[in-house]
Order: structure tokens, then sequence, then C-alpha cells
């Protein structure tokens, strides 16, 4: 039922790009120009619920597969999304098992967890032509991850990938670095330690490890390292980047009246 995770979980590799600035059009120009999966970023980026809704439909039908990165964990946030008809999660700044549980909870139905129900009514159901949604399909869909971005999560992350119902987890480099005060250097010593520490503890549980590009890490490194899943640019960055580029080939032409000859 969810693509994405079966190709995970089979083993494979996914290269994706972040969404920002909370536009579909946006989006679906990313995905028509070679970014097929794509991270609705609602902790940073901007819009709420409906936008990210509204990237998700522009996205699908353009043939693309989204991954929403949720604000926080709270039991309101993950029923408003799920009902919203999100399936694959990434939930920042987890730090403990009780966490972890707490958000495999409220993220499935009754028997698996406490997750609210309205299931006949809600898109993720198809507004209720999926009979097996909530008995069935709704766990099963499901792709969780959880965020390792603190020195805590780190000392704690054998007991919270062992959650059931978490699928994957995801290193914050940045944040991880900056929770040892080393914001923005994240090729230092002690963060790359740390960042070697949670691969080492992931490949012990055999449990798939995420990240973005960078702190060192290319995609060619990320591949051969192991990790499953990695995020690389963003819908900034690409504006900045053509910007920024054009601007320099304008600034190299004479001005427009030696252009012109006089």
């Amino acid at each position: 039922m969810n693509p994405l995770k079966r190709r995970i979980l089979a083993g494979e590799q996914i290269a994706a790009a972040w969404v920002q600035l909370g536009s579909p059009d946006i989006a679906e120009i990313m995905v028509h120009h070679g970014w097929r999966v794509l991270v609705i970023d609602g902790e940073h980026g901007r819009g709420g619920i409906e936008d990210w809704v509204a990237i998700a439909r522009a996205v699908e039908a353009a043939g693309g597969e989204v991954v929403l990165r949720v604000p926080d964990g709270s039991d309101t946030i993950l029923k408003q999304v799920l009902d919203r008809g999100f399936r694959s999660l990434i939930v920042p700044f987890v730090n403990s098992a009780s966490q972890a549980r707490s958000i495999a909870a409220a993220a499935r139905y009754p028997g698996l967890g406490h997750r609210g129900y309205c299931a006949p009514i809600i898109r993720a159901s198809g507004w209720g032509s999926r009979a097996e949604y909530a008995r069935k399909d709704a766990s099963d869909e499901l792709l969780l991850i959880l965020q390792c971005e603190h020195v805590e999560a780190v000392g704690n992350l054998a007991e919270i990938a062992s959650v059931p119902g978490v699928d994957m987890v995801f290193i914050g480099p940045n944040d991880l670095a900056g929770s040892i005060d080393h914001l923005e250097r994240m090729l230092a010593p002690a963060p790359q330690a740390l960042i070697k520490r949670i691969e080492e503890t992931a490949a012990e549980l055999g449990k798939p490890l995420a990240t973005i590009v960078g702190a060192g890490r290319s995609w060619r490194d990320l591949w051969a390292l192991g990790y499953r899943f990695a995020v690389g640019p963003n819908d900034v960055s690409f504006i900045i980047e053509g910007a920024r580029r054009t601007a320099a080939e304008r600034d190299l032409l004479p001005p427009p009246s030696q252009a012109a000859g006089y």
C-alpha cells in the first residue's frame, strides 16, 4: 500500500529533496525534473496541514511520492496528518524510548496503539472507500521515521530503534552537533564520533538509517555506508543557485551601452 516503505524495507536506497516553500507548483516542477521523492518540511518550512495536503496532491498527480516531516510528535499532529492521508512520516527530536513508544502508539489504531478513530470519513481511507483501512491498511502502510538529533538520543538509540512500529532512524547531524556545542561544525571529531556510533548501533539492530547529504558524507558515501534514505537539496537552494548563477553570468557582460556599440 506504500511503495516507498516497500522499497526501503526491500533494501533499496532512496534519494529525496526537501520542500520548504509550501508551493504545490514548485513541488510539481521538481517531480517532473527528476526528484520523484519529496520531503515536505513541516518543522522548518512554511505552511500548515492543508498546504501540505495540496503539495502531496500535486506531487502524487505528477507521479511522485511524499514524506512529511511533522513539526512535533504530539498525538494531535499525528492524528491530523494521518487522517489527511500522509503515510510516510519523519518525527523530529526523539530522545527516549518512552517518546518513541508514545509516537508509535499515537500513529496506530487500538490493538497496536491509541490513534483516534474516524476512518470512514477521512482522506486516508479514500473517504471510506477502503474497507480494510482501520483494521489493516493503516498500520501496514505507515512508514514511521524517528529523528536522532541529540546526544541524549544517541545513548538511548538501541531502545528507541527497538520500539515496535519504528521503521527507520533519521540522523540530524547539525542539531546533533549543536547538542554538544558544535553547531555548524559537523566535521569536527566529536560530532563525527556520534554519527559513527549511531551507524554502528543501527547496523547491530538491523535498523535502516536515513539522513541528509552533508556532514562529510556525499550521496556516494551514504550509499556505500548502507543508508536507505537520504535527503539532499531543497527548493530554496535551487532558486538561490539559479539566481546566483544567472546574476554572475549577467555581471560578466559589458554594460548595455558598450554592448550596443556606443
